[in-house]
């Protein structure tokens, strides 16, 4: 996280003694924070990380669209649950189900807390859709996998269960679509990307936007480089 280095280096310089080394060090913490806070900079790396998104299919297109969970929590204290700007993955699977484009969406999602393995992502989401009208019949649940390797893995075997051997749309998070695509295809599962929840934007000539540091863009990188660790994890575990 940058502002872990930031702080890290701050540190360093008060326990450096030589003047001339603690001015260096300060000025090259004050240097990555304005680099890590430019929006500029996070879009033109994001957009060459994304995957872009295809064109919307036609009616009929797939047997099934398949949603990556870790889009929502649950919040015990109201028995309710919570959508993250995620939620995306699933608005747009909804929407290009009431258009045709496949008659099956499989959700696949289960716990990723070590403290809390009891609350299910897929449970969770599967009563949240029946009380906003989305039949059981339409959706495939998966609620055992806690990463994305595992979403691969066990979704595999539910298209087998459910004899589902034709076309499937992946859908998750532009930023997150390498590792997914990566995973699926290791699992031997031929999937269109579709990519949702972009967080590359367009070019703008504004002066905030180009110049003014931005708590918002810190944040943002911290999803890339946790993305770009979680890759290189799965490279050297076999994942990808």
């Amino acid at each position: 996280m940058p502002l872990t280095w930031f702080f890290v280096l701050l540190i360093i310089s008060w326990r450096t003694k030589e003047e001339s080394k603690k001015r260096r060090i300060r000025i090259a913490a004050i240097l990555l924070i304005l680099v890590f806070s430019n929006r500029v900079i996070f879009d033109r790396t994001m957009r060459i990380w994304e995957i872009n998104a295809v064109e919307e299919p036609k009616e009929g297109t797939f047997d099934a669209l398949i949603v990556l969970g870790g889009l929502s929590s649950y919040d015990p204290q109201l028995d309710r649950i919570q959508f993250s700007r995620g939620a995306d993955r699933l608005l747009q699977a909804i929407e290009l189900w009431k258009k045709g484009v496949a008659k099956k969406i499989i959700f696949t999602g289960g716990s990723g807390s070590i403290l809390h393995d009891d609350i299910l992502e897929s449970d969770k989401i599967r009563e949240y859709l029946k009380k906003i009208g989305i039949p059981d019949s339409v959706m495939i649940y998966e609620n055992k996998s806690r990463n994305t390797h595992e979403n691969a893995a066990l979704i595999k075997v539910l298209l087998k269960k459910h004899s589902l051997n034709g076309k499937y749309l992946l859908i998750t998070s532009a930023f997150h679509m390498r590792r997914a695509m990566a995973c699926f295809t290791k699992e031997g599962i031929s999937a269109t990307p579709y990519s949702v929840d972009r967080y590359s934007g367009p070019w703008k000539l504004e002066f905030d936007y180009l110049f003014l540091p931005s708590a918002e863009t810190l944040s943002d990188w911290n999803t890339l480089l946790h993305e770009w660790v979680g890759c290189i994890t799965y490279k050297f575990r076999g994942y990808i």
